[in-house]
This record gives C-alpha cells, sequence and structure tokens, in this order.
C-alpha cells in the first residue's frame, strides 16, 4: 500500500471504522484506488447475495479475491476457494461491478 492510498481514503490498515451512531463496523483490513475495505468482526452475520445486491443497489453483483485479485459471478454463493490462486473463501468478498 502506497502513502498516496493511505492520504487517499484518509485510513490505515488496522483502523477501526464507525457508522454514525458511533457503533464500530470493523476495521480497516486494506486500501486500494477504489477506497478501503473494512473486515467485519467475527460476529457479524453473512450477508445473503440478495443482501449484498440491497446494500450495493446493483443487480450484478460479484466476489473479488484478496489475494490475487481474480473476480468471479456470484450464482447462488460465495465459492469455497478463489478457482485462480486457491484462498479460502474468507479471502473473498463482495464486489459490486458497474
Amino acid at each position: 500500500m502506497s502513502n498516496d492510498q493511505r492520504l487517499y481514503a484518509g485510513v490505515d490498515v488496522g483502523q477501526p471504522i464507525y457508522d454514525a451512531d458511533g457503533n464500530e463496523l470493523g476495521t480497516v483490513r486494506g486500501v486500494d484506488d477504489d477506497g478501503f475495505y473494512v473486515l467485519a468482526p467475527e460476529a457479524s452475520p453473512e450477508k445473503t447475495l440478495g443482501e449484498a445486491r440491497d446494500i450495493t443497489g446493483k443487480d450484478y453483483v460479484m466476489w473479488r479475491c484478496w489475494e490475487c485479485g481474480e473476480l468471479g459471478r456470484i450464482e447462488d454463493e460465495l465459492p469455497a476457494e478463489c478457482p485462480d490462486c486457491g484462498a479460502p473463501r474468507e479471502d473473498l468478498y463482495y464486489w459490486a461491478e458497474d
């Protein structure tokens, strides 16, 4: 991660992130040109594909691998692992593609 990315997002890896009511949403997992990614606490419920579409407002929701950047279309759920690099499901996250 470059210093420019940190300055752009105004956050750093490991920093806690809060909503407008002061509830902790999780910690910053990574930063890239698109913004920053939050790792939710262990107790957070998993989101269904329908909930992910409701959050993003987009029907075309994909998954992205944190390790290699591979993208894939979500059919019913996230794959068990990244088909490109073998990273486990925990390293995959929802990605809204325009």
